[in-house]
């Protein structure tokens, strides 16, 4: 039997990928055995567009609080508003609420196991639906986010950046580089997305510390991003920053709250304080009493 180990997918070693991994991990509390695909998918809910440092600690709380769906449909989505404190995008929380009901009314408390079972639940798109089959079920599924797409482009493709998504291409790149064994894809899986978030990162990449023997970006001199560079995100005076004031104020009331108290939450622009009060109430994130209070959603009656 030949000891000659076998050539890079695709342009990249898959095997170098998995060895990294294996040795150098971040041991985050998603990855440990023991965690059900409840709480997976709860942890890819909350890590969207949120740093780990903030992620982790929420987490750990919520796995005690609902440590499976039906304890989570249990609650108010006015409970599981406040308990998402400052994570962002609130949405995600009430989309949550949302599956934990479906999962416990039609699933038997059970996360399903399909990629194509998982879309049909509330607030699962393609990627959490991949992620979840992939790293709680260990199926062999392309999963595509920012990270992965920024190391297929470099390594693969010789681009420093990887330019606009496209699902169709982007599932076909990872596709193809996936191994053919189950179990050794979804680690491999974890391997590609963990090397874009601690080594091939988007500002300052230590290429110095990559595992990939070969890489067509490097080899071609490290080449810069032909687009125009994309704006940083502001926070400060958006009506994000707005809408988390008012959301503030009634996560840290008892009961409804009189509409002065959201008032002096965001006094510097009466206009723009009331387009996020508007949002809000549309979005269902809040409700308004029949007396014209203010309190989250499902806690209008309390």
């Amino acid at each position: 039997m030949s000891n000659t180990p076998p050539p890079p997918t695709a342009g990249l070693d898959t095997t170098a990928v998995i060895d990294w991994y294996g040795d150098t991990a971040r041991d985050l509390p998603w990855r440990r055995a023991g965690v059900t695909a409840w709480q997976v998918l709860m942890s890819e809910i909350m890590l969207q567009q949120t740093p780990v440092v903030r992620v982790t600690p929420i987490w750990l709380d919520w796995v005690q609080r609902w440590p499976v769906p039906s304890a989570m449909a249990a609650s108010t989505a006015g409970e599981v508003l406040r308990a998402w404190g400052k994570l962002g995008y609130p949405r995600r929380a009430m989309r949550l609420h949302e599956c934990a009901r479906m999962l416990a009314e039609r699933y038997g408390d059970e996360v399903p196991t399909d990629v194509d079972t998982l879309l049909t639940l509330p607030g699962i798109g393609d990627y959490t639906a991949r992620a979840v089959a992939c790293f709680a079920y260990g199926q062999r599924v392309a999963v595509v986010d920012t990270n992965v797409r920024r190391v297929v482009a470099r390594a693969v493709h010789g681009r420093a950046e990887a330019g606009n998504p496209s699902n169709r291409r982007d599932l076909a790149d990872v596709g193809a580089l996936l191994p053919s064994r189950r179990a050794r894809a979804a680690t491999f899986s974890a391997a590609l997305m963990e090397l874009g978030a601690v080594v091939c990162t988007a500002r300052t990449p230590r290429c110095d510390a990559c595992p990939l023997p070969r890489c067509a970006w490097r080899e071609a001199g490290h080449p810069s991003a032909t687009g125009p560079k994309r704006a940083a995100q502001r926070y400060e005076g958006t009506d994000r920053q707005a809408r988390g004031r008012l959301l503030d104020v009634l996560r840290g009331a008892t009961g409804p709250v009189e509409r002065p108290r959201l008032d002096l939450a965001w006094p510097q622009d009466p206009g723009q304080r009331d387009r996020a009060l508007d949002s809000l109430l549309t979005d269902g994130l809040i409700e308004q009493t029949a007396d014209g209070l203010f309190a989250l959603a499902g806690e209008g009656l309390s």
